[in-house]
């Protein structure tokens, strides 16, 4: 079974690959609008065809998602679309378990301060063997690199120039979620998005890890869906 997984698209419409399963883990827009949703919508509809299932959640851009979930899940559901919001779906005897919930930051869509996130991972079924969420759990693929800036000199207009010094690297994953993780037995792929800088797999604990963002830290479309065979 391959599973095409994508994240983070922002509204880019990224070319995608053949597979069996399309996974998109959430920040299809940049503010969730009506517009926007309904354009990414379109967008995914024209590749329900190739695929058994097209599985999505939400991320913290897409606002309308929160404030009218049923309206939003109603309009994927007749295009062919799957979202998921704490909830599960089995496709091709695989358990497929989706959540949008992220660690508090700037009071975006689906943020929960870490008093409440908790409730949210319990949800998660012990035998789930897919879990898509659109943030990654603490210390795997959720570094955001740390810079100071320093002047290098002057241009000739005599205006100062600055060049960017990395000095470390910040883990914004869910410590909360790394735990509840370590506990599912039957788990072989958590798929996420939401840190840029985090693209890429990686392998803990006999779990594949993939950060599916597409997206750059400058919001550049410039990384590639990631096909994961299970």
């Amino acid at each position: 079974m391959e599973l095409v997984l994508i994240s983070d698209t922002h509204l880019a419409e990224p070319d995608l690959p053949d597979g069996d399963i399309l996974i998109h883990a959430g920040d299809l827009t940049f503010k969730g609008r009506p517009e926007e949703l309904s354009r990414q919508c379109y967008w995914l509809k024209k590749h329900v065809t190739r695929y058994k299932a097209v599985l999505l959640i939400p991320g913290n851009h897409d606002w309308g998602f929160q404030t009218d979930y049923s309206l939003y899940k109603h309009q994927f559901k007749k295009d062919g679309i799957t979202v998921l919001n704490d909830d599960g779906v089995e496709v091709e005897g695989i358990k497929f378990w989706g959540s949008p919930i992220t660690p508090f930051f700037c009071d975006w869509a689906f943020n929960r301060h870490p008093e409440d996130i908790g409730r949210h991972w319990d949800m998660i079924p012990d035998d789930v063997q897919v879990l898509i969420t659109h943030g990654p759990p603490h210390g795997i693929l959720d570094g955001v690199p740390s810079h100071e800036k320093i002047k290098i000199g002057y241009d000739k207009h005599y205006r100062p120039m600055y060049a960017k010094k990395f000095t470390d690297v910040r883990h914004v994953g869910c410590p909360t979620l790394l735990e509840r993780i370590k506990e599912l037995k039957q788990l072989k792929l958590h798929v996420f998005g939401h840190v840029h800088e985090g693209y890429g797999e990686a392998e803990h604990f006999g779990v594949k890890f993939v950060n599916a963002s597409i997206m750059d830290e400058d919001y550049r479309p410039v990384n590639r869906p990631i096909v994961v065979e299970i």
